[in-house]
């Protein structure tokens, strides 16, 4: 193992010591997923997938966790891709408001990625580590900003990556909805690395609010948008899914 990949690590376990406490709150989701053009290198953009997410996302007193796993079911098989995220909040274990514009706090930031797959090549372990940020913007319920500094592994050159955050709920009558996703980008490194964007929206429809006021019960779309997919020139995908989601 890197020292870099030691590093990440320990800062990941040591944010992970800081922020145990009772959750402020707590959050877990199951989500499913179908579209029919997912692309992958050498396959081309018309690939049938289905996935299950497991996800969980909680507020703490020194920071936040956010973590997930999704199973993957396409024609090359099954596979199992998970984030571990947690970040530790500077202001809260300064005791400082760490407040300038749209910046409401500042926040040592880790992602633990992984991939384990029943075909050759698939399994991996990448390793994030850097500074976050929480922003306040109008009409947003929440947006984060992440810079990562990654120590890839099987062979894919290190490199730096931008995370963007978001969620945005909205009224149309009486029914609720929700506009919420990611965007990554990352840097293009030497041996063919190329530079990624992946920008992954959800647009959901609160079904469940007719069933019972408690109730999160989500029906519509998602809409992933990633040029380079892999780090891999050229794969490029637009693809549309068919949504469900149930928060308990």
């Amino acid at each position: 193992m890197k020292f870099t990949q030691l590093a990440a690590l320990c800062a990941l376990a040591s944010t992970a010591v800081f922020a145990q406490a009772k959750p402020v709150w707590q959050d877990f989701s199951i989500t499913g997923l179908y579209g029919e053009h997912y692309a992958f290198p050498g396959a081309g953009d018309d690939n049938q997938q289905t996935t299950a997410t497991f996800e969980y996302a909680a507020k703490l007193n020194y920071g936040d966790f956010f973590g997930f796993a999704d199973r993957t079911h396409n024609d090359s098989g099954n596979a199992t891709y998970f984030e571990v995220s947690p970040r530790l909040s500077l202001g809260a274990v300064t005791g400082q408001k760490l407040e300038l514009g749209p910046i409401k706090d500042v926040l040592i930031a880790g992602t633990w990625e992984g991939n384990s797959a029943n075909y050759p090549g698939s399994d991996f372990n990448n390793y994030l580590y850097g500074v976050g940020f929480d922003l306040e913007i109008p009409y947003f319920q929440y947006t984060q900003l992440n810079f990562y500094k990654a120590d890839n592994e099987k062979g894919s050159e290190d490199d730096y990556q931008m995370t963007v955050v978001y969620g945005i709920p909205f009224k149309v009558g009486a029914e609720d909805f929700l506009v919420d996703g990611f965007l990554d980008w990352s840097t293009a490194e030497k041996n063919g690395h190329a530079s990624e964007l992946n920008w992954t929206t959800q647009y959901k429809w609160n079904l469940g609010k007719h069933i019972s006021p408690e109730t999160r019960l989500y029906l519509g779309i998602e809409h992933s948008v990633w040029n380079n997919k892999y780090a891999v020139k050229g794969t490029d995908e637009n693809n549309v899914s068919a949504l469900v989601k149930y928060h308990f």
